[in-house]
């Protein structure tokens, strides 16, 4: 049987992890671990204080896993401690928020559970139902239902049993998965990641500055063909492959390096 590691950022009773829960189960063996209460924004964080991992019942009454630090501590310790190998594919989600552009995937906490296994060579899918706004108070994250999540758990169940059968596509470590609020699963788009980075997102508040919430409508424009302009402009399914591997140009540091090894008079 397939192994399959479920984790989100929203917090372990976050209905989205329990919606895609119940969709994996259909196709392998699901180990859930995830953080205690939300970690939006994290990115790839790993915590160096103490992290405390409980058993705790989901929705459901399975067994899941909670643990007090961030979602890349969640892959590291339930591949470690918990599953003693790594699992044949590493699921982040369903992310209750976007997931689009440069700055989403560094400074996500759903995508930093991705890149955690992409690190070490695992099969990554990330999942995300792009609500159109989240205030401070996110309200908004409490009111979905499982209804409003259909199309999305629908599409990531597939992706998954496509990847687990005919395994990840060539050249692609991260499978990022955006879908618009009221989307159709059958009009989807494999995009490119946007690299637009975010505008003023901070508000001052009394002496301060804090960012309040999120706004799809705020995310920068782009070309056509990039994540953000399939998801905001068109209110498509964008479907973005990544793949981490940095360039690394040698010879254009080849100058600077005769430069610091010359002899200075």
């Amino acid at each position: 049987m397939k192994t399959i590691l479920l984790i989100n950022d929203d917090g372990i009773y976050s209905i989205g992890l329990l919606v895609l829960k119940k969709r994996l189960e259909r196709l392998g063996k699901v180990t859930v671990m995830a953080p205690l209460d939300e970690k939006s924004g994290i990115g790839k964080a790993l915590s160096t204080n103490s992290i405390k991992v409980t058993e705790t019942l989901l929705g459901d009454g399975t067994k899941a896993y909670a643990v007090t630090g961030t979602p890349a501590d969640a892959y590291l310790l339930a591949v470690n401690k918990i599953m003693k190998k790594p699992p044949d594919l590493l699921v982040a989600g369903i992310n209750l928020g976007p997931n689009l552009g440069i700055d989403d995937l560094l400074n996500s906490g759903t995508l930093g559970a991705a890149l955690e296994a992409a690190v070490h060579r695992v099969p990554a899918i990330a999942v995300s139902y792009c609500l159109r706004e989240i205030t401070e108070q996110m309200r908004e994250k409490t009111d979905v239902s499982t209804n409003e999540l259909e199309v999305t758990a629908t599409l990531a169940e597939k992706t998954v049993k496509y990847v687990l059968e005919q395994g990840m596509p060539k050249n692609v470590d991260i499978i990022s998965i955006n879908v618009p609020e009221k989307a159709s699963s059958k009009n989807a788009e494999v995009t490119t990641l946007s690299y637009e980075g975010y505008g003023d997102i901070h508000t001052k508040q009394e002496d301060a500055y804090k960012i309040k919430g999120w706004i799809l409508s705020s995310y920068p424009d782009d070309r056509n063909g990039t994540d953000i302009h399939t998801v905001k402009n068109k209110g498509i399914i964008s479907i973005t492959p990544i793949k981490i591997n940095f360039h690394h140009d040698t010879k254009s540091l080849e100058k600077l390096r005769k430069f610091l090894v010359t002899e200075q008079t």
